[in-house]
């Protein structure tokens, strides 16, 4: 029976998994989501509508506003991890930097 089974190679599940993502953001609870997007940003969207999440909105000195999806009941530290996947996932999609140090949130941004 297993040697019935197609093995697929990395490339092509990935490639599977990327057009199922693709047909899900179609979705209206999910229409405002990037067409690569990650299972996180999925969740944290899906957490959002469900009131389970709230968007907060850091504006960055030079007043660029990041919104930045954290749970209800958010710690700091959460909200610095937060942040940094945001900007690591918005620097991989526009190809910039990929290495990233952040003073601490509470220091160096204020919320909107």
């Amino acid at each position: 029976m297993a040697e019935a089974e197609e093995e697929l190679a990395h490339a092509e599940v990935l490639e599977l998994f990327q057009a199922a993502l693709a047909r899900l953001v179609q979705d209206p609870l999910l229409c405002d989501l990037p067409p690569q997007v990650t299972p996180e940003e999925i969740g944290s969207q899906v957490a959002l509508e469900y009131g389970q999440a709230m968007t907060v909105r850091v504006c960055k000195a030079d007043g660029e506003t990041m919104p930045v999806v954290v749970v209800q009941n958010a710690t700091v530290l959460e909200l610095k991890k937060a942040l940094r996947r945001h900007v690591q996932l918005r620097q991989a999609r526009q190809g910039g930097a990929q290495h990233l140090m952040l003073r601490p949130p509470h220091r160096a941004w204020q919320s909107c």
